[in-house]
């Protein structure tokens, strides 16, 4: 468990892909964000500020299950929200092209 307070974007990657270390996990994060995606696409007519409320529980339904069932961690959004979600896409990518391994 990490105890002190990360302080650069540059210290927090490495620290994000520790806490997704779980092959389940990553696949959650990937179907979770391509499916926010999709009713985020879907309401896009309706933008409102309520209107990506399911994009946001959609995408965070599937990675936060990731963690608490298969990684049995606390999801980094809770404490570090802005660099995660920086990091949940680039994550993404990265397995997308091959750079970090599911």
């Amino acid at each position: 468990m990490q105890t002190q307070k990360i302080l650069s974007y540059s210290e927090f990657w490495p620290f994000y892909l520790g806490e997704h270390k779980n092959r389940i996990n990553k696949i959650l994060h990937v179907v979770g964000m391509f499916a926010g995606v999709c009713v985020a696409w879907r309401l896009w007519g309706f933008l409102t500020g309520f209107s990506l409320v399911p994009a946001l529980a959609v995408s965070y339904g599937f990675a936060w299950t990731g963690h608490f069932v298969f990684e049995k961690n606390r999801p980094a959004t809770w404490k570090y929200p802005l660099w995660s979600l920086i990091s949940e896409f680039r994550m993404v990518g990265s397995i997308l092209i091959g750079r970090v391994r599911l």
